[in-house]
């Protein structure tokens, strides 16, 4: 009787104990997954390349350091129900794998999701959660994206927690990735569990509309983008909104994959490529790569930025940054080109849920347009430019000394 109740005791210590790993992502992360392009057509020949790409690409050196596997990697679970990856796909199995992907100076994400099965149908996690977490550390894991499929009346919350504790007693440190769509408020409760949770249901490779899948829908940018206006509060340094992986490169105009980059860095979101890296165009290569906008998504501040302005055709998003610094996104959402005019004096940017505010009546600021990359005076004149279709102009204010 007493050593069952001093089990007890120590169970319910360990779990009292557990927690996430804390600093893994103290900015937005950034990587590639393999799900929007590829779908459940991957092997490991597929993430080799993909790898050697994402360094010689100047994606590497751009801050892109996690190459995740999404579903479909899984074979079946051992006797003792441990699970394997499926023999046909990665014949060398993951340990090598992820040895090759570190060995180029990156880190190596994997998929699961909380239910019976993953969303294609692949062994999922329930009720093996401590045997994954152990066998991802035993692989050399860094990220984790955890899916929702599949949970039958599981609560959400309950369910990532478990998931959370496994990783933590399995005692490698994985950035934790919560994939269930948004539907049970993750932003709520997310903090304290991953680094990481979406917000929505799955993007497409449309700006502007959403692809319909019998029971379900994926969205277009601009439906994701106002889909969760009023969650940027919870937003920080460590635990991150997840407005989905980007569909840069795959398929939309150059214009649109522009602002969808840009409205991802201005959310603070984080930046997780989805075209294929081996053969994507120099312009998509350019988007991706884009330092100065970059750093606005990886700003230390790690504020999430608001909808700062609206007018008829056109509207403004503000981050704030560092050092009094502010980066603007002005969008034009419609199909023709449209004529922005914006006199600084009349338009203050108060940002009252962080206390951030800029006065350009009080104090004047340089510019600098991030996608020219120029300067292009100060908020002492209004600012004029025109705004082509689905396109943004990008600027980074600096206070003037």
């Amino acid at each position: 009787m007493r050593k069952t109740f001093f089990l007890g005791v120590l169970l319910w210590a360990g779990v009292a104990l557990a927690q996430k790993f804390e600093k893994l992502a103290l900015t937005p992360p950034m990587g590639w997954n393999s799900w929007n392009n590829f779908s459940c057509d991957v092997n490991e020949q597929l993430i080799r390349d993909v790898a050697d790409a994402m360094v010689s690409s100047g994606m590497k050196t751009a801050g892109y350091q996690y190459v995740v596997i999404d579903d479909c990697w899984q074979g079946e679970r051992d006797a003792q129900g441990f699970i394997q990856p499926d023999a046909d796909r990665f014949p060398s199995g993951m340990k090598t794998l992820s040895d090759y992907i570190h060995s180029k100076g990156l880190k190596f994400g994997i998929y699961s999701d909380a239910g019976w099965k993953t969303c294609g149908g692949r062994p999922g996690s329930r009720g093996y959660e401590y045997q994954d977490a152990l066998t991802y550390a035993k692989w050399g894991v860094d990220y984790l994206k955890y899916d929702w499929c599949n949970t039958e009346d599981l609560n959400a919350k309950g369910a990532y927690l478990t998931m959370r504790n496994a990783l933590y007693a399995a005692g490698r440190p994985v950035v934790f990735s919560l994939c269930e769509w948004g539907n049970n408020k993750p932003w709520e409760w997310g903090q304290n569990v991953g680094h990481l949770w979406r917000t929505t249901g799955d993007i497409a490779a449309i700006f502007d509309g959403q692809e319909g899948h019998g029971s379900w829908n994926s969205w277009g940018v601009l439906q994701i983008l106002d889909m969760r206006e009023n969650i940027r509060k919870y937003a920080g340094s460590d635990h991150w909104n997840d407005p989905d992986m980007m569909e840069v490169g795959n398929g939309m105009t150059l214009a649109e994959d522009r602002a969808h980059f840009s409205l991802w860095c201005i959310q603070a979101a984080p930046l997780i490529a989805g075209n294929d890296l081996r053969s994507m165009s120099q312009e998509t290569k350019e988007i991706l790569t884009n330092n100065e906008v970059i750093a606005i998504d990886q700003d230390p501040l790690g504020i999430q930025g608001l909808k700062y302005l609206v007018k008829d055709n056109w509207e403004v998003w503000a981050k704030p940054l560092k050092d009094g610094a502010l980066a603007l996104c002005f969008l034009n959402r419609t199909l023709q080109s449209v004529k922005v005019e914006l006199d600084w004096k009349e338009y203050p940017v108060k940002d009252d849920e962080f206390h951030h505010y800029y006065f350009f009546n009080q104090k004047e600021y340089k510019i600098r347009d991030l996608w020219a990359h120029k300067e292009i005076g100060t908020t002492a004149k209004p600012f004029v430019v025109q705004l082509a279709s689905h396109d943004v102009v990008v600027l980074k204010l600096t206070p003037v000394k």
